[in-house]
């Protein structure tokens, strides 16, 4: 699937069984509710927390993913933004900024 086609299929998903998008600020704070939960499984998969009980961290880890996409999705399209072009974007700055600065980075060798 493209980014073009996820946005799509976000956009036809909100049309068909969400009524209509939440507001930019509702979604921010989605959003930010979601990367939370993701840092709670982060926590727990991979820091000192742990689970009360036995769960499928991973898969829990997945789930909050797919919902940060979503969200963020959901951003996008009602603010007319073309994610890939905001990936692309993002990614000639980060190529630009730290061609070098990773590779001579002695605490990653």
């Amino acid at each position: 699937m493209t980014i073009q086609e996820l946005q799509v299929q976000v956009d036809n998903w909100i049309k068909k069984y969400g009524v209509r998008y939440f507001n930019e600020l509702t979604n921010m704070a989605l959003l930010t509710e979601e990367v939370g939960e993701l840092s709670r499984h982060m926590a727990r998969r991979y820091g000192e927390q742990n689970y009360k009980k036995e769960v499928d961290g991973v898969s829990l880890i997945k789930e909050e993913m797919g919902d940060i996409l979503f969200v963020l999705t959901c951003l996008s399209n009602q603010m007319n933004i073309d994610l890939e072009e905001c990936f692309d974007i993002s990614m000639r700055k980060k190529t630009q900024r730290d061609s070098v600065r990773h590779l001579n980075n002695k605490k990653l060798s």
